[in-house]
């Protein structure tokens, strides 16, 4: 058993000393890639920042030579390196990011000495932060989704006395501003939010009262602003994944119970009849874990803890959405939950940081077509809760904040290594 997961959970559960930091639990969800937003010409800033560390030969530190198909040597690509980038104004954690449309990206909200309002961008042409407007409510453990009319939905929280926020709130990248939205119909934090192919956003789950655990869903519809409940999950959790497939619906696994045991269950969200399914177990029930759609349709899970979060998990598994069931695949190197998951351009899957008995600085790479995971290189500082958002040019990592292995809230973010 790991002790000091234990600990940790057991801060979540108000049993332990007066800290603020909650369970190692990260909810920031990378957005999908989106090849139709316009270039920005961000990639020739970014280029020009890796081939400093390079010289003539960019492959020399490897980051060109993602695909080890292409390279005929896997210890080619063992030289990744991340390098550190301007640090955020404000140390926090528990923060979502989202990639705008204009390929800055917006950090908002999390946890530093108290809960946040403050929010900022970051300009990947300058590799600087700056200050934007601030939410009308400081709020973690919320989450952040971008609208198809390029504003962002912040809504929920769940705060330091356990309670939680109905309140939800729209950034305009225009004009730098929130304005508050409609409220949710049920107050929660720890949910789930996801866009889905109407333009709708879907929030799923989650807590109202922790531990309590939701199974309520709603609808939010940016024409009216408002919010309408739809058929509930069949469990109560949190700490859940939910992913788009690429047919429309919402692939909602794992996640936590009121009582901290964690659940195998997999359902499915039609949004066309608003109703859920069953679709198979996972082969181990997890909570905290990564959920990954992969070009291919499957999505790829990873990670979690178990029960109470008293040990982190090493296993992965291929949900197929043509057959419904779930198949083991390539264990991770290193046991993490909380990490982040980030698809590359390429179709391969970035994993960085985590916690397991600590937060982890190891990044690890999974390639579908192998169905195995190999290290790439270490983060310059190890993370948890913290955030990692894809760039507009497909090939670099932004990650950005967390605790650090001190438990100490960081201000830090770095670059990843990009693919050809």
């Amino acid at each position: 058993m790991k002790m000091k997961t234990k600990f940790i959970y057991l801060v979540l559960t108000g049993l332990a000393l007066g800290c603020f930091a909650f369970s190692p639990i990260a909810l920031a969800v990378d957005p999908r890639l989106d090849g139709g937003y316009p270039n920005q010409n961000t990639a020739e800033v970014e280029d020009a920042f890796f081939s400093l560390t390079t010289g003539a030969d960019n492959t020399a530190m490897g980051f060109d030579a993602l695909d080890s198909n292409t390279t005929g040597s896997d210890n080619a690509l063992a030289s990744w390196i991340w390098r550190a980038t301007g640090s955020l104004n404000i140390a926090r954690t528990l923060h979502t990011a989202t990639l705008l449309q204009n390929g800055k990206v917006l950090v908002a909200g999390g946890r530093g000495s108290n809960s946040l309002a403050s929010a900022e961008l970051y300009d990947p042409a300058s590799r600087t932060w700056t200050i934007t407007g601030s939410l009308n409510t400081a709020r973690g453990f919320h989450t952040a989704t971008l609208l198809q009319n390029g504003k962002v939905l912040v809504a929920g929280a769940l705060f330091t006395d356990f309670t939680t926020s109905a309140s939800a709130e729209l950034y305009d990248p225009a004009s730098g501003t929130w304005t508050a939205t409609g409220s949710l119909n049920t107050a929660r934090g720890l949910h789930t939010a996801t866009l889905l192919q109407n333009g709708k956003v879907l929030v799923v789950g989650g807590t109202d009262n922790f531990p309590n655990a939701l199974a309520s869903a709603e609808l939010y519809d940016p024409a009216s602003g408002t919010w309408t409940a739809t058929n509930s999950l069949f469990s109560a959790v949190y700490f859940h994944t939910a992913t788009l497939l690429q047919n429309g619906m919402v692939l909602v696994a794992g996640g936590s119970f009121s009582d901290g045991f964690v659940s195998a269950i997999a359902v499915l969200y039609n949004p066309a009849s608003g109703t859920w399914n069953s679709t198979g177990f996972l082969d181990t029930a997890r909570s905290g874990h990564a959920a990954t759609l992969l070009q291919n349709g499957k999505v790829l899970v990873a990670g979690g803890s178990d029960n109470h979060g008293f040990n982190s998990l090493a296993s992965a598994e291929l949900y197929d959405p043509a057959s419904g069931t779930w198949t083991a695949t390539g264990f991770l190197n290193t046991a993490r939950s909380v990490a982040t998951a980030t698809l590359l351009q390429n179709g391969m899957v970035l994993v960085a940081g985590g916690f397991d008995d600590g937060a982890l600085a190891s990044a690890e790479l999974y390639d579908p077509a192998r169905g195995t995971w190999a290290t790439r290189g270490n983060l310059n500082t190890g993370r948890y809760d913290h955030t990692a958002t894809l760039l507009q040019n497909g090939r670099i990592v932004l990650v950005s904040g967390g605790f650090n292995p001190n438990d100490r809230i960081l201000a830090t973010a770095e670059l990843g290594p990009r693919h050809p």
